[in-house]
């Protein structure tokens, strides 16, 4: 009795062919695995947001100033407040008619909990016209020369 073949031969030695179905299957339930899986891993960005490459936005008439520093120290249109006085002037503004744009400026180093507060707290008074200010990168957007 001999597997493999129609010849003659007397061989006894073993097939030594690898089936290698049993090994696809396997990398492909593992290519599944890892397509579904991976937008769960794009969560951990490490980002740095500070500077923009793009053209400085138009002031607009009516707009509030909220600055942060490192310290995590607030200002109200240049103005140094307190958690309770920056709630107190979040609810006035959103109060008013047109509700005017809330400009969140923040240092570099400040830790994004400041910021996510900040944010929370303008949520949660009704502010909803909420705007990131940024630096533009040293170099970028220079007007090109007038040439004679």
């Amino acid at each position: 009795m001999s597997f493999g073949g129609f010849n003659d031969n007397q061989n006894s030695a073993p097939m030594a062919d690898i089936n290698v179905t049993p090994m696809v299957d396997v990398m492909l339930v593992l290519l599944v695995i890892f397509i579904i899986s991976a937008p769960l891993f794009t969560h951990a960005l490490k980002l740095d947001l500070p500077t923009a490459k793009s053209q400085p936005a138009p002031e607009k008439p009516e707009t509030v100033t909220v600055g942060i520093d490192a310290a995590g120290k607030l200002y109200w249109n240049d103005q140094p407040v307190s958690a309770a006085e920056m709630d107190q002037r979040m609810a006035s503004a959103a109060a008013k008619q047109p509700q005017p744009e809330m400009q969140l400026r923040a240092d570099k180093s400040t830790r994004y909990e400041t910021i996510a507060e900040v944010m929370s707290a303008a949520q949660g008074a009704g502010l909803t016209k909420l705007g990131f200010v940024t630096d533009p990168k040293p170099g970028a957007n220079k007007p090109a020369a007038a040439t004679p």
